[in-house]
């Protein structure tokens, strides 16, 4: 057997929606542990003292096959009771919690704090839903998005969920990122010679991609890794899917466009995928670039745009054989 065949091993960095859906369409096409997702946990916060992990949990519930595919956040079939009761006493409801998602939230915070860590905890709550795929959080220490606006500086729920995306975004940073570190199995992943490929999901590049990326032994491990680096675009003629990529491209003094998220990952990309209708952007960035339907609203959706990445990848894992 090949060395090229023995390569079935893929990281995939991810977060929100958009990343759920490609990081469900590998698990389907990518056997088992042989797949470990990288979700973001910039987004992390506490709220009613609890330990919340927006990302995190949006992965998690759809590779159990969990999510709610008309919110596209939480769990499906869902119960507001306590929010309810919340709303009775007069406390605070702008971020929701369903009855099932505060027991992933109250059972994650008791470990957390009987000395856990978060990937422990993580890795048991998948192995308990079924799930196959390694996921993993980007780091188990303290990382948080913050964003300068026109108003003040906000944490991210503050400015995603309280104030729904409003204010004009000036700057992100990522508090702790520079002193956090991966976790050694994700070191060990990127370092396989196993490895096929990491994968860049169609996720918002300020809000759950950089995140990532910003903590600094992860980023030179994709940096150094021997299997190709391939993205996917979360624009689709000149427009966000879903949520504020868009506009905070636009309001960072940033084109609105395929290409220019692209250029964000420059330094670490071997190829990207376009929607076909980015088409006349493919000359625009010096790498290999494929077309394909990228917009993932059937299962089949997910699992051919995953075929078409890895597909991308082999063929560059090929070519520089």
């Amino acid at each position: 057997m090949s060395a090229a065949a023995n390569r079935n091993l893929v990281v995939a960095l991810c977060g929100g929606i958009g990343g759920a859906k490609l990081a469900l369409g590998l698990s389907r096409v990518v056997a088992g542990a042989d797949l470990m997702v990288v979700a973001n946990t910039g987004d992390d916060f506490e709220h009613f003292g609890l330990a919340i992990s927006p990302d995190l949990d949006t992965v998690m519930y759809t590779l159990a096959g969990l999510d709610d595919p008309q919110r596209g956040w939480g769990r499906r079939n869902e119960t507001w009771t306590f929010m309810a009761a919340l709303e009775a006493l007069g406390g605070e409801t702008w971020f929701a919690l369903g009855d099932g998602d505060l027991a992933t939230h109250v059972e994650r915070t008791r470990r957390l704090r009987a000395g856990e860590a978060l990937s422990t905890v993580t890795a048991d709550f998948c192995r308990r839903l079924g799930i196959a795929a390694r996921l993993v959080p980007m780091t188990d220490d303290i990382v948080r998005t913050r964003l300068r606006t026109d108003e003040c500086w906000l944490d991210f729920q503050d400015y995603f969920v309280r104030r729904r995306c409003a204010p004009r975004v000036l700057e992100v940073i990522y508090d702790g990122a520079a002193t956090a570190r991966a976790h050694p199995g994700l070191l060990a992943a990127l370092g396989d010679p196993r490895l096929r490929a990491v994968v860049i999901c169609p996720s918002n590049p300020f809000l759950s991609i950089e995140p990532i990326l910003a903590v600094p032994d992860l980023r030179e491990a994709i940096a150094r890794a021997a299997a190709p680096v391939v993205a996917v675009s979360p624009i689709i003629g000149g427009r966000a899917v879903k949520g504020p990529t868009a506009k905070m491209m636009s309001e960072l003094g940033l084109e609105v466009s395929a290409a220019a998220v692209a250029r964000r990952y420059r330094d670490l990309l071997d190829a990207y995928v376009l929607d076909g209708a980015d088409a006349a952007e493919a000359g625009k960035l010096g790498i290999p670039v494929t077309l394909a339907h990228t917009l993932m609203t059937t299962l089949a959706d997910r699992e051919n745009l995953a075929r078409h990445v890895l597909a991308s990848a082999d063929a560059l894992a090929k070519a520089t054989a």
